[in-house]
């Protein structure tokens, strides 16, 4: 079990990254909430990891906390909650947020992401009731001191894409969004000198 790499961001292609150490470029998939904590290209940093093996692929996912990786080893076991949508659901909500969601029993809000339908939003809700019942959510800082919080995005220090509108578009077809809907929310939040990370950002935030 790989459980923590710390290394060298070689690349970034929301939502995977190569992370290098020692010598080998690991490729790690990270919801976007993780992935606006990275650091600048070449820049060190440190990520908590879950591995999945499968028959056909053996899989990195990476998150800034060990608060997000348990959340996400939590939905995993959810029936019909699989490794994709998982990621899909901590990409357009905090750890913090989706156990509010569940606390309120807010099915309006978790039916916006894509992959989750009605029965599945309100399986997740009973489901993870239970399982977050005593959990005591304090979230933990990220691993890195070159990380920066999610949400203030004046403070991201952000190398600006070539093609940042195709890179978002492409990032949340990757999360399980449609091409027209992803093209149409990246769009609707377009501004000159925007990053990739932001659009993303901007993008999923309207449409829940």
């Amino acid at each position: 079990m790989i459980g923590r790499l710390r290394g060298i961001l070689v690349e970034k292609h929301a939502p995977e990254i190569v992370l290098e150490c020692a010598g080998v470029g690991y490729e790690v998939t990270l919801p976007m909430t993780s992935f606006y904590h990275l650091p600048q290209l070449n820049q060190e940093t440190t990520i908590y990891t879950h591995f999945v093996v499968r028959e056909d692929a053996q899989l990195l996912y990476g998150f800034a906390n060990q608060t997000e990786r348990k959340l996400f080893r939590l939905l995993i076991k959810v029936n019909g909650v699989g490794p994709k949508l998982a990621l899909a659901i901590l990409s357009n909500m905090s750890a913090n947020q989706f156990v509010n969601c569940v606390t309120l029993d807010d099915v309006s809000t978790i039916v916006k992401i894509p992959g989750v339908g009605k029965k599945t939003a309100e399986r997740l809700l009973i489901e993870m009731r239970d399982k977050l019942k005593d959990w005591g959510l304090d979230i933990d800082t990220p691993v890195s001191d070159s990380l920066v919080l999610e949400q203030h995005g004046d403070d991201v220090l952000i190398t600006p894409a070539v093609d940042a509108k195709g890179d978002a578009i492409t990032a949340l077809v990757s999360l399980g969004y449609k091409q027209a809907q992803a093209d149409k929310a990246v769009k609707a939040v377009l501004k000159p000198e925007m990053s990739s990370e932001e659009l993303i950002r901007d993008a999923l935030k309207s449409m829940l």
